[in-house]
């Protein structure tokens, strides 16, 4: 299949607009609520200093699922894989997914990740360096393969964008190349909605374009490129699930990288309540 072709035929999908768009129903959107998921890095410091404790916090607030991410004390903040499963079962979590790099460590990283029973590991840098469509090439074949590497193992693997994928070569946007030259059988892409409108591009148009790929998503509200609570930047949230089902979401997490509101605790409870209030 000419994955080139079919890409630029979906493109001019883009030009029928929001009003073609499935939505959600209210039974959906109340189950997204239930099912929310929380990054890690949200609460980086206090997870380095009290895993276990940090942990029931995060649980207190409502959050159901949970993606770790790489730390100065590993991939699970000190614990074990099996550790940290089960300190999320226990408090009525689910380990879903976890942040890591394609490096020397790499098959380590999948073997622990294994172990911890997740379903997804996800790249969250760029494996070679350069903004331009040859690197773009190489890091989609690099993708491809450690999609093979996690299936063998009983993983998924997915790859989470910032904003210089957006950047432009040759007149193409680098994260259409990835897109493009990516298996979608291998690479899944969770989307950071944040990074995505901190660009100046909009996530839908995206989903539009390639249904059913961006399986986990980022949820981040910023402001120009500050992390704010949920309702004071210029994310649309309430919309974009409405496009739950076109993107082919799974799971959610929820991100803050600061905190307007004092702590990551406040900002948190701040985010869940928006989160109820609009029935997402």
């Amino acid at each position: 299949m000419n994955k080139r072709r079919d890409f630029l035929k979906n493109m001019g999908a883009l030009a029928v607009g929001s009003v073609l768009l499935p939505s959600f129903t209210f039974a959906a959107a109340k189950k997204a609520t239930s099912d929310a998921g929380i990054q890690l890095y949200t609460f980086r410091d206090e997870m380095l200093k009290d895993a276990y404790a940090t942990l029931k916090t995060i649980a207190n607030l409502g959050i159901k699922q949970v993606e770790s991410a790489a730390s100065g004390k590993g991939l699970y903040y000190g614990l074990t894989g099996k550790q940290m499963k089960q300190a999320c079962k226990d408090l009525g979590m689910t380990l879903r997914s976890g942040h890591c790099s394609i490096d020397e460590n790499w098959q380590k990283t999948i073997e622990q990740a294994a172990e911890s029973g997740q379903d997804y590991l996800v790249c969250s840098s760029l494996p070679f360096s350069g903004d331009t469509i040859e690197n773009y090439q190489k890091v989609s074949e690099r993708f491809n393969k450690a999609g093979e590497e996690c299936a063998a193992a009983g993983l998924k693997f997915g790859y989470h964008n910032h904003d210089f994928e957006f950047k432009q070569d040759q007149g193409q946007t680098l994260y259409d190349i990835l897109l493009v030259n990516t298996d979608p059988e291998l690479v899944t892409m969770e989307m950071d909605l944040g990074w995505v409108v901190a660009a100046g591009k909009n996530p839908i148009d995206y989903f539009t374009a390639n249904p059913g790929r961006f399986k986990l998503w980022h949820l981040k509200d910023m402001k120009g490129k500050n992390s704010v609570e949920f309702g004071n930047g210029g994310l649309d949230i309430a919309g974009l699930f409405k496009q739950a089902k076109l993107a082919g979401l799974e799971y959610y997490f929820v991100e803050q990288e600061e905190y307007p509101a004092g702590s990551p605790s406040a900002s948190m409870k701040i985010n869940m309540d928006y989160l109820a209030k609009v029935n997402v």
